[in-house]
């Protein structure tokens, strides 16, 4: 997770803390940071303007103030739910853990009737997903996606061969319940597609990409389709 995105979630967290506040250490603990970098964090919002509050001693911690919250959001609880649904059928998906921390802030401002009915409606969905991939990795791909940047990962083949390969992101693609990242491999100097789920390391490297285009993967499968699901 970059730092920026670290930020604006370490803000919800803190919202949605309300008035009991939240201990750095269990900042720390949810982040996978040092008590010492989330205090810096917690300065850095400060300094943008976040109207932050802390509590020392026993049952102190950190909290945000209420004019730090969102007005009340025109939803219903059907359009709630549907939106828990998809992000929890797709826990592998590109930037699922931001999906999930916008739901949260959505659930937190919806009237209280609404958001009761939403979660009791909730509560008659299951979903029997597969366990994400590691969150470091996650995060490492997401970052090099959005910065176009080129990422540095050890991966195994399906037949076992486990290689490291310099990638250029280009696109995620979703094929048969498995996500990949579609990439220029400097390796093989050709597009690749590497299934997340068998990234086993992943770091983004200083070096940018070269600028390759979605129309040099190919062909996209009949039923594929960008997310945001409107006309260019």
């Amino acid at each position: 997770m970059r730092r920026s995105e670290r930020l604006h979630a370490l803000s919800e967290m803190l919202r949605r803390s309300g008035a009991r506040g939240v201990t750095a250490e269990r900042l720390a603990r949810e982040f996978e940071v040092s008590v010492r970098t989330v205090k810096r964090d917690l300065s850095a919002l400060e300094n943008s303007g976040e109207p932050i509050w802390s509590r020392p001693g026993p049952g102190g911690g950190y909290g945000l103030a209420k004019s730090g919250s969102l007005p009340p959001v025109t939803l219903s609880s059907s359009q709630a739910v549907a939106l828990m649904a998809a992000v929890s059928a797709a826990p592998d998906a590109p930037y699922a853990d931001l999906a999930a921390a916008g739901i949260r802030k959505i659930m937190d401002v919806l009237d209280s009737r609404t958001r009761a009915h939403a979660y009791e409606l909730a509560n008659r969905i299951w979903i029997d997903a597969l366990p994400a991939s590691s969150r470091a990795v996650r995060s490492a791909v997401e970052e090099a996606m959005a910065e176009q940047r080129v990422i540095r990962i050890r991966y195994t083949s399906r037949d076992g061969n486990t290689t490291i390969r310099d990638v250029e992101p280009v696109l995620f693609a979703s094929a048969s319940g498995r996500w990949y990242l579609v990439g220029w491999c400097r390796l093989r100097d050709a597009m690749r597609w590497f299934a997340v789920s068998r990234i086993e390391r992943a770091s983004v490297t200083k070096t940018a990409s070269n600028g390759h285009a979605v129309h040099e993967v190919g062909e996209p499968p009949e039923n594929a389709r960008p997310v945001h699901g409107g006309d260019e």
